[in-house]
Formats: structure tokens, sequence, C-alpha cells
């Protein structure tokens, strides 16, 4: 059996880690070297690391901060933002990171995908999708940050980047982001039960019970949090000592 991975995201935005509500209301939440080193220490098995304004400011993610990163590390490590091109993630990849992550760009150029994975392999490439509901539209894909709405019905998009090669769903419901209600499990199972690779559940986790519910309800492979890690108000061994009473799966 495959055990379940707890995934800490720092997202960046002028080199310091920060968390929002519905991706609004940005708070400063630490330094992002300091918070990696000490989630490898208290057991996480990934991190996620996305520079959150590099896409809407026209620039590159900080290969140097990743690089400081990794250095501090040993265990996986996804990096994204403004990443737009096979030289983008040769930099990423070079600089210690382990897989990166596509949004926007594979959105604008969904070619991008199918491209990524041919250079440098599936398991290289994660899509993170942006998505939020609304009752005329139902669950759709978002770009920009979360600030612009497409035209892709939500596990439309999930099966298509699959198909051109992604090797994982980054999932993110804007609507639970950062309201600690607990994961979008409706969307997130279902987007799960259409692709056949791994589905990471992000977006409203604000107790043990929830990171439970995203793997035992939506079949999620992976649970993100950020602001229920960053604020200590919840340790990754303590949820993962949780999980394992659950009967769930988890690399003590």
């Amino acid at each position: 059996m495959l055990t379940k991975r707890i995934i800490p995201c720092l997202d960046i935005k002028n080199g310091r880690t920060v968390k929002g509500v519905q991706f609004e209301n940005i708070r400063d939440a630490g330094d992002p070297v300091e918070l990696a080193k000490w989630y490898a220490e208290q057991g996480a098995d990934e991190l996620v690391f996305l520079d959150i304004t590099a896409t809407n400011e026209e620039r590159k993610t900080f290969a140097a901060l990743v690089r400081d990163i990794a250095r501090h590390i040993d265990i996986p490590f996804t990096v994204g933002g403004g990443i737009g091109a096979v030289a983008d993630v040769e930099v990423l990849l070079h600089a210690g990171a382990d897989k990166v992550s596509v949004n926007s760009s594979a959105i604008k150029n969904p070619q991008l995908v199918q491209e990524l994975a041919k250079h440098f392999g599936s398991q290289c490439v994660t899509v993170a999708i942006d998505t939020k509901y609304r009752e005329e539209t139902g669950w759709k894909v978002y770009t920009r940050a979360g600030t612009v709405e497409t035209e892709h019905a939500t596990i439309d998009w999930a099966k298509k980047v699959t198909d051109l090669g992604a090797g994982e769903i980054l999932l993110t419901s804007m609507n639970n982001d950062g309201t600690k209600a607990g994961f979008a499990l409706d969307i997130t199972g279902e987007v799960a039960q259409a692709v056949s690779v791994p589905v990471i559940a992000s977006g409203g986790a604000g107790s043990m019970k929830h990171f439970a519910e995203a793997f035992n309800i939506s079949h999620a492979d992976a649970a993100l949090a950020a602001s229920l890690f960053h604020f200590r108000e919840l340790g990754v061994p303590e949820l993962k000592s949780y999980l394992k009473e659950q009967g769930i799966a988890v690399r003590i």
C-alpha cells in the first residue's frame, strides 16, 4: 500500500513565506529557509514552494532562494511560479528542485506540459489547478494566481493535462483556501477518480480530521496545507500519529 503524503506549502512573495485567505489578505508567515529546515526535521514527506507573484509580475522564480532551501533539506521539493519553458525548468532542477509545478503557463500553452514531460519525465511535472465553484458555472479553472476565470471545467482540464503527460495534479479549491473549514471533498474526489496520476488535495485544512477525510473520502494521494503548519497550530508528527491510528498508511 502506498503511503499518503503530508506536504507543507510555502507560498513565497518577495523572498518571504506568506499566507492568505481565498488568495487574498496576504500576511507574513516567516523565513522560507528556516521553515523548510523545520519541516524536513518534523517528518514532512515533501515541500511545495510556489512563487505566488512570479506570473503576475512577469518574472521568473527566484532560483537562488530555491538553491538555498534545497541545500538545507533532504526531502523532495516542488517549485512553481513563472515557469514557461524548458529552460526555466533546467534552471530550477539545477538549483535543487525535484519537481516543477506549472499552472497559468499550461493554460496559456497546454503543449508545454507535453514538452516538459518529454524532456524531464512525467514524474517531474506537476500541474497545479486553482479551481473555484460558482452556481452559474460549476467548478472552473482559474489562472494568474486565481484572478482570472478560464473556460476550462476542472475535471476536463485535469484529464487533458494528464493525457499530455502531467505526473501529478495539485488541486486547490479557492472556495476553501485559508478557511480551515476542510478540503473540497467533492471536486477532489471527482478529480482523483477521473485521472490515473496522484492528486494532492489543497485548500481548507483546519484539523487532523480534515486530512483523514481527504484520504478516506476523496481518495487523495497527498494533502497540502500552509498556515496550519506555519503558525504551529498543528505539527506534522502529531498529524501522522493520528492518521496512523485511523488506519491510514503514512511514513512515520
